[in-house]
């Protein structure tokens, strides 16, 4: 085959890891959804682990402090492991919000929580290595494949709210290098008991103890990214904190996007072991992956005044939990009224655990839902409600188990897009 240049066409090749890479499923079905919005139609989206400005704005002192910075010329390279007058002020939220003690040479600034994650899985993992994740959970499979290592996936099940348990991981954990864990959990809007929570902790350390010093250490990933945003009674819980001799194996992921509604802010940071958290910020300097130095000051100067903090939490939890609140009992009214749907009550984050027990359905015009992707599609088309089936975050494909995203949603919208499910279950014979 020739060209109009008589040259001859080909292929381009590209990597092995670029040609397998697979591109974010969420991304895919947000693009189903943007296309029906921009052609008129009234979508409830709720697929998005973001926040609308218009709906969750950052803190108003907050967004001035990053404009004045700006005024100020804060538009050179921020230092390497981030601004000092920064990670000063984590260490200080962390004690004095979040029990746990890290100095500021222990703690990283990054554009996020994303080159975090990335950052943790290049210092730790080598081509090959096990890295055990349970699913659904957000990304680790991508990270892992990024790496050339050994997925191992851990089902959880909705009896434990869809947290895995020591008992789920501890047939792999001699074999493993990372595991890899978040609570309050994205999708699931679900958070760890102390008692879960310290039971894999004593596994990881009886395991790092049966290891020799030559070995590499079975080290935790723990992205607690969404801890600020807890509801009612349900408290977070660290490993560090419920097992202090964790913090020789404990790597955080953490920042500001989701407990200030400022993911386009693009502040997070780590903090672990010293050495970690150095070979950490060497990968970062060749990525570039920093926090904006305007940011970077701005955010230190706001989280100087834990009182502006603890204020701006209070207001926007309660948001936040009005929202999931009233999908929560929404789906528990159409439930009672005989639909095949079920929700976990609301913990923490900004998503609601959802069912769908649709498959095997009759459309009106007499289709069968015969896969998930059927019944996501028809509650799409018919309910117009966009929601993330947990196989996008590797759970099995045949789940009945859905992401509910609150972050873009109006007040307003949630008794509609209630009263829209119900209609297009009606339908459902």
């Amino acid at each position: 085959m020739e060209t109009t240049t008589g040259t001859k066409s080909r292929e381009l090749k590209v990597s092995k890891l670029a040609e397998n890479i697979i591109g974010s499923e969420i991304i895919k079905l947000a693009a189903e959804v943007n296309e029906k919005i921009k052609n008129g139609e009234k979508i409830y989206n709720l697929t998005i682990g973001d926040f609308n400005p218009k709906v969750f704005s950052i803190p108003t002192e907050l967004k001035q402090m990053i404009v004045d910075e700006y005024s100020n010329d804060s538009t050179n390279y921020p230092a390497a492991d981030g601004m000092l007058e920064l990670r000063n002020s984590v260490s200080k939220l962390l004690r004095e919000r979040g029990g746990l003690d890290y100095k500021n040479d222990e703690i990283v600034i990054a554009g996020g929580a994303r080159p975090v994650i990335y950052s943790i899985f290049k210092a730790l993992v080598d081509e090959g290595d096990t890295v055990i994740f349970p699913v659904p959970s957000w990304n680790n499979n991508h990270y892992t494949y990024l790496n050339g290592a050994k997925p191992v996936l851990i089902e959880a099940s909705p009896e434990n709210n869809f947290m895995p348990r020591a008992a789920d991981i501890a047939p792999y954990i001699k074999d493993a290098t990372l595991v890899a864990l978040c609570s309050p959990q994205n999708p699931t809007g679900t958070v760890f008991t102390k008692e879960a929570l310290e039971e894999i902790c004593d596994l990881i350390l009886a395991e790092n103890l049966r290891r020799s010093p030559e070995q590499k250490p079975c080290y935790l990933m723990y992205d607690q990214i969404y801890w600020a945003l807890t509801y009612g009674d349900v408290k977070h819980y660290n490993p560090v904190s419920l097992r202090p001799e964790m913090k020789n194996y404990t790597v955080f992921v953490d920042g500001i996007s989701k407990s200030l509604a400022a993911t386009g802010v693009r502040v997070g940071w780590t903090m672990g072991p010293k050495r970690i958290v150095d070979k950490m910020k060497a990968i970062l300097t060749h990525v570039g992956a920093w926090a904006p130095k305007a940011e970077q000051i701005a955010t230190a100067k706001y989280l100087d005044n834990l009182n502006l903090y603890d204020a701006f939490l209070v207001e926007q939890k309660n948001k936040v939990y009005e929202r999931l609140d009233g999908f929560y009992k929404g789906f528990m009214k159409l439930k009672a009224e005989g639909y095949k749907v079920n929700a976990i009550v609301p913990q923490a984050a900004i998503y609601l655990t959802i069912q769908f027990s649709l498959h095997g359905s009759k459309t009106a015009d007499g289709k069968i839902l015969q896969t998930t992707g059927d019944v996501t599609k028809y509650i799409l088309d018919e309910a117009k409600v966009a929601v993330v089936p947990f196989s996008a975050f590797g759970a099995s494909e045949n789940s009945s188990w859905y992401r509910l995203s609150v972050g873009t949603c109006k007040m307003e919208d949630v008794n509609a897009a209630i009263e829209s499910l119900g209609a297009a279950l009606k339908k459902l014979s």
